[in-house]
């Protein structure tokens, strides 16, 4: 994942552009990455594995691409969403397409 040291500025008038990319729609992905822990000043990691939607966001004025991952069929106890972005860097492509098809979750 990308530092959160370095986190680009946002665009003016906006903070990140959305886009499809239709290539990488229903491909199962697995995505690794880092979060706080409550009550520490410390992180540890969280492993993801879902379907992705093809949705992204660029953020900043080089691309700094997270991509939707949905239907979650790994993620970390206690994650109450059904969906998560993840850094491009990354995603993991498993080279498996989800037999139900692209997934189209609402985005927040």
């Amino acid at each position: 994942m990308s530092s959160t040291a370095s986190r680009p500025e946002p665009l003016a008038g906006t903070a990140f552009r959305a886009g499809f990319d239709a290539a990488l729609s229903g491909r199962v992905a697995d995505c690794d990455g880092g979060r706080p822990i409550a009550g520490t000043k410390f992180a540890g990691r969280q492993e993801f594995t879902g379907t992705l939607t093809g949705a992204y966001r660029d953020f900043g004025p080089y691309p700094w691409r997270w991509y939707l991952l949905a239907r979650l069929t790994r993620k970390p106890e206690g994650f109450a969403h059904d969906a998560v972005w993840c850094d491009a860097d990354s995603l993991d492509l498993t080279g498996a397409v989800d037999p139900a098809g692209p997934s189209q979750p609402e985005q927040e």
